[in-house]
């Protein structure tokens, strides 16, 4: 079982897969060096990246996000000014390994992009997120090799864990008191034991406070009482995104990468504030206001929370917000709901789909984040499991086939706007959920199962490549 503290992840921006993903691979490779005694006799470290990864992974910041994780950091904790050092030493020809080893480092014949390869082993397709470390010790001989794919969300496996299946995801010895493997099966174990899908993932993650794998948030204070400890974490996630949204409302410039995109949720909200309410519609106006300020930090590189994935991080965040600001009694114990029943969809996509837009596109991207979000809001408003499920099959039945197609390989153009469509498509998708009454044709089972069909036939240059749709036909300036 997947817990909502790997689905929902303190990273940096702009990209989990292209970003938090390999700079989390770089931190364990460096790890293995460590564990093997063969970190004191590395002299060179040589990065290779492929498919995806070689093709956007400028624009994605998977450079200075690798340099970083060979420099010791890790994206739920590295400050700006860390970010900054590993740059500079990079620029002065240097790393510091894992923070204890100085060695020299040249981007030209260190770190390459094979743009012309789709995977590390051209003859074995697995995931277009690929890439290989390899150590060297002073006389050029090869110490350690490791390959590593990034598959959505800043989760990676090695080559040794891969497999051709459906899912990437290696085995866990895991347990958990509820272990479901389909919505089908979440309703129904659900109503057996006369639980919310909410208090089930709950009870779950009870049951994995003690994995060391599993990254949490760090408090200032542990408490004793398991549950309070699972919701306390969960509300320091929530702080998190809360604060992305400030952080982006009150910001304007210009967004890095050269293509002169202006930030625009400032002067949104500002418009807004000066409208005041009158507008019924004023609500929508503020949930696209939220995501895009999200999504606008992130593409600036900011602190924000995978949810499911760095480029859909707005979704998530903006419907709490629309929750917590313009639904009548709307109170903590709803957002620990929502929150909760957010991820057991989540889990759902990423257990039996994937959430890599370099895999199956952006419906796996903004459509995963859009259906988490309409179940979850249905959850925080009191709304029934069954409507749960029927609002998060909604949600994705109007995502399918959407490409990633990012122009100039940044999260910009149109990931940003994207976030604020799908915000306000979970919103209207809860809505249709909680005024139905007769039972739904197409099941979300039957719409994750299609969503990764679509994704596989998809062309592969529609996939987080900037080789086709809008980074075609649209002209960078």
């Amino acid at each position: 079982m997947t817990s909502l503290f790997e689905l929902f992840k303190i990273g940096i921006g702009p990209s989990s897969s292209h970003t938090v993903g390999p700079m989390r691979a770089a931190a364990s490779f460096l790890s293995g060096l460590s564990r093997s005694g063969l970190l004191p006799t590395t002299t060179r470290v040589q990065i290779d990246l492929y498919g995806s990864l070689a093709l956007t992974g400028i624009g994605h910041g998977t450079d200075t996000a690798i340099l970083q994780g060979l420099n010791g950091y890790a994206p739920d904790s590295i400050t700006p000014q860390q970010q900054q050092d590993a740059l500079d030493r990079a620029a002065k020809n240097s790393l510091n390994l894992a923070g204890e080893r100085s060695i020299p480092f040249a981007r030209e014949h260190d770190l390459l992009f094979h743009r012309d390869q789709m995977y590390p082993d051209a003859d074995r397709p697995t995931h277009p997120n690929g890439m290989r470390f390899i150590a060297f010790d002073s006389n050029g001989a090869t110490l350690a090799t490791e390959t590593y794919y990034s598959i959505g969300g800043g989760f990676i496996v090695t080559a040794e864990h891969f497999s051709n299946s459906e899912s990437a995801v290696p085995p866990t010895s895991r347990r958990v008191p509820y272990a479901f493997r389909s919505a089908a099966e979440l309703l129904t174990i659900a109503q057996q034991h006369s639980l919310t899908i909410a208090e089930l993932v709950l009870q779950n993650e009870v049951a994995m406070l003690g994995d060391p794998a599993i990254p949490r948030p760090r408090l200032d204070t542990t408490p004793q009482n398991p549950r309070v400890q699972v919701i306390a974490g969960l509300l320091a996630l929530a702080d998190v995104m809360f604060d992305s949204i400030e952080r982006g409302i009150a910001t304007e410039g210009i967004l890095p990468g050269g293509l002169n995109v202006r930030r625009r949720a400032c002067r949104l909200a500002a418009r807004l504030r000066d409208l005041g309410s009158a507008d019924p519609l004023a609500p929508l106006d503020w949930v696209t206001v939220f995501a895009m300020a999200v999504n606008e930090e992130n593409a600036a590189g900011g602190r924000v929370v995978t949810a499911p994935t760095n480029g859909a991080a707005g979704v998530i965040p903006a419907i709490a917000r629309y929750y917590r600001d313009h639904i009548a009694n709307a109170d903590t114990a709803g957002l620990v709901r929502y929150f909760l029943t957010a991820a057991a969809v989540g889990i759902l996509y990423k257990e039996n789909a994937s959430i890599s837009g370099a895999e199956v596109g952006c419906q796996g991207e903004v459509g995963v984040a859009c259906s988490m979000a309409a179940g979850g809001l249905v959850a925080a408003m009191g709304g029934t499991n069954a409507q749960v499920e029927h609002a998060a099959e909604i949600a994705m039945e109007h995502n399918l086939g959407m490409t990633c197609d990012p122009i100039g390989g940044l999260v910009q153009i149109p990931c940003i706007e994207r976030n604020a469509m799908g915000a306000v498509k979970a919103v209207n998708s809860t809505r249709m959920a909680m005024h139905e009454t007769d039972e739904h044709k197409v099941s979300l089972d039957q719409v994750i199962r299609t969503m990764y069909q679509t994704g596989l036939d998809m062309q592969s240059r529609y996939k987080e490549t900037s080789l086709a749709g809008l980074a075609l036909n649209v002209i960078e300036c």
